[in-house]
């Protein structure tokens, strides 16, 4: 039977295949979109595809159309399903049933992207081929066809996500700690210096010997050397491979056409276990251990004090390099997805930063000494400058907020092992002298304590900015003071007022003199040569050196005036009445003024040598200072007892035993001084006689 011919399709086919080819195409794809868009059952569409080719001749063919385009779908959802079965292992029971058996091959390798790049190229090209398919199937209504299509791409994401990880494990880069300590800038300081002995334990840790020619003390206890190391900068040109470079591209390529398919999570949570055990290897090879609270506090102070140096260290190299490089690591391979971004970051640093936090809250909260105060400065210090840093790349709430509160707790142990520390200076009460009046072991920890303490003045300063400085007068001077000079003035006040207490133990009052220049004089040293003498200024230094004079004067009567006595005139039995000069010839008779004149030279000689015995074994441990002492007795005993014997000698020479009163001339006194205040007692030898 003849076909009807519309005017309309007259006019089409007379035009032929030419330019109304392109309107023809148009119309069919249209009574295409129309069957798709109304998403009826497969019976309705058919009906409808008749009611159109019955329409329009030009209709006729769209069954035809939509047919082969099945087709095509089918054929590249096999293909791909060809390409991913290859590489699933011989996973049969994974394949689906329909899949073209003739056209899979069995296989038990596994998929690897550096063993065969071009395969692993094409096998990410098949699942980009699925993404897509699921794309266009999602419009039709293909339910068998889109089962298989999600059973490929799963199939798919689980060897992506097996190479995933395995990329991750084989191309992770063990830290170099060797390589990172080295190139961190060390500042070491000396932490103190002085004889140790077992009496005086208030302090902890106190050590011996700073060069500035103190020589050995008489303690009993053991001397040692300790060195307080504030720890390394890192350059911020630092930097790691935290994974070898030449995969992160491969890495982020799985990445991308995981999130494109939806395994967002699984992806996410694959690289944050396996870069999470990383970091965990990375603190293990800092020597940074996972320690509870308990734990830390049972740690004796020597092996503390390595694991607090261990994680200041720790702290700078895990923000500055580590997290700075993981940050990095997850922007590159997660570019396409901020979110993706952040939750694989924080996830995966949580873990190690946690662990670094909880020790700093352990040391916070432990037992206050002394000897801890600079390594909790330097923990504070090392957290707080890479806290600013920490919260910009971290958002997780929890973490930033634990990093302020240990932050501020550190800071308030710092402030509390503070005051701790003057409270020892202020109720120091060792009742136990220095055996030769040189300066005590108290005075050398305490000033080279409080030297170290300048070095950290800025942190110091904010940590004490409102806490009221007791026991200090309120005048102009100490109203411009920062906070830190204000206490480091009141802790030098105290140690003034404990130096004359223990000035009364010794019974000579010389020797109380020698003690307190000694140790006055070491202060004054420490702070003139410390930035101790910016915080307390010029004028505070000379006061103390005006005090040293004072002391010195002291010294001179307490223990030369009864020398002095004996080569004054009055002294003599019998001399005339009237106020004493030296050198002055007696007016009473020749032979008492001879007797009187010899037990004048006796007295002398045997107080002279007594002095000498004694005080050869006193100790003054600065040459200046000791060269000073000498000269003030050369001037003030040495030059009355040169116009003594000048004037007087000549009454005895000639005389029997004469050289038993005249033991001396002023020369061999003044040869004897250099022998006094040396720490070694010596008994004066007489290195002439009169005959």
């Amino acid at each position: 039977m003849a076909a009807t011919t519309t005017p309309a399709a007259s006019i089409s086919a007379g035009a032929g295949s030419g330019s109304n080819g392109g309107a023809e195409d148009r119309v069919l794809a249209t009574a295409q979109q129309i069957v798709k868009s109304l998403n009826t059952p497969k019976e309705v569409r058919e009906d409808m595809m008749l009611i159109f080719s019955s329409f329009d001749n030009r209709l006729s063919n769209i069954k035809t159309v939509m047919t082969d385009q099945n087709d095509a779908l089918l054929a590249r959802l096999e293909a791909a399903e060809t390409i991913i079965h290859r590489w699933d292992g011989g996973n049969d029971s994974s394949r689906h049933s329909s899949s073209s058996s003739g056209n899979h091959r069995s296989s038990s390798f596994s998929l690897s992207f550096d063993g065969s790049p071009d395969e692993a190229t094409e096998f990410l090209s098949a699942v980009d081929e699925i993404i897509s398919l699921l794309v266009d199937l999602s419009s039709e209504n293909k339910p068998d066809m889109v089962d298989r299509a999600d059973s490929a791409l799963q199939m798919a994401m689980s060897l992506l996500e097996d190479e995933f990880r395995r990329i991750l494990i084989r191309n992770t880069v063990p830290l170099d700690a060797e390589r990172l300590y080295g190139s961190m800038r060390r500042v070491t300081l000396s932490f103190a210096d002085g004889d140790v002995t077992e009496d005086f334990e208030n302090f902890g840790l106190v050590a011996n010997g700073d060069g500035d020619g103190s020589g050995s003390g008489s303690g009993s206890g053991s001397r040692r050397r300790l060195f307080h190391e504030r720890g390394g900068s890192i350059g911020c040109d630092l930097w790691v491979d935290l994974i070898n470079p030449t995969a992160v591209e491969d890495l982020k390529e799985i990445a991308e056409r995981m999130i494109r398919a939806g395994y967002e999570k699984e992806c996410v949570q694959v690289y944050s276990t396996v870069r999470r055990d990383a970091l965990d290897e990375c603190l293990m090879i800092l020597d940074v251990e996972k320690l509870s609270i308990e734990e830390v506090h049972r740690i004796d102070w020597k092996s503390m004090d390595e694991k607090m140096k261990k994680w200041i260290q720790a702290m700078k190299i895990t923000v500055r390099v580590l997290l700075a490089g993981e940050k990095k690591l997850c922007d590159e391979i997660f570019n396409d997805s901020e979110t993706s971004k952040e939750v694989c970051f924080n996830e995966t640093t949580k873990g190690c930063v946690m662990q670094l936090l909880n020790f700093g809250e352990a040391v916070a909260i432990g037992k206050r000494s002394s000897e801890k105060l600079f390594r909790i400065l330097d923990m504070y210090d090392a957290l707080a400058n890479v806290s600013q840093t920490l919260e910009v790349m971290v958002t997780d709430d929890f973490v930033c907020s634990e990093t302020k509160g240990v932050l501020e707790a550190l800071g308030n142990a710092a402030r509390g092992t503070f005051v701790e520390f003057e409270n020892n200076v202020r109720n120091e009460t060792s009742k136990k002298p220095t055996t030769n009046g040189e300066v005590h072991p108290m005075i050398r920890y305490v000033m080279n304590y409080m030297k170290l303490i300048v070095d950290y003045a800025a942190t110091l300063n904010s940590l004490l900015e409102n806490d009221e400085s007791e026991g200090l007068s309120r005048d102009d001077d100490t109203e411009e003071m920062s906070p830190l000079a204000k206490r480091m003035l009141r802790l030098i006040t105290c140690l003034e007022s404990n130096l004359e207490e223990k000035s009364k133990l010794y019974e000579d009052g010389g020797l109380q003199y020698v003690f307190l220049m000694n140790n006055i004089h070491y202060v004054v040293q420490k702070v003139k040569d410390s930035e101790l003498g910016k915080l307390l200024g010029d004028d505070w230094v000379r006061k103390r050196r005006g005090q040293i004079r004072q002391y010195s004067t002291g010294y001179l009567r307490a223990s030369w005036s009864k020398v002095l006595a004996a080569l004054r005139d009055g002294s003599m039995a019998g001399g005339s009445s009237g106020s004493p000069s030296y050198g002055q010839r007696s007016n009473s008779s020749s032979s008492a003024s001879k007797m009187a004149l010899k037990e004048r030279f006796k007295g002398f000689n045997a107080s002279f040598e007594e002095i000498y015995r004694l005080q050869t074994a006193w100790k003054v441990p600065d040459p200046q200072l000791r060269e000073e002492l000498r000269i003030s007795i050369q001037e003030k005993v040495i030059m009355a007892y040169r116009a003594f014997f000048g004037r007087n000698k000549s009454q005895l020479e000639g005389g029997r035993h004469a050289g038993k009163y005249i033991k001396y001339t002023p020369d061999d006194l003044e040869s004897y001084l250099p022998d006094l205040f040396e720490g070694n007692q010596m008994v004066i030898h007489p290195r002439r006689k009169s005959s």
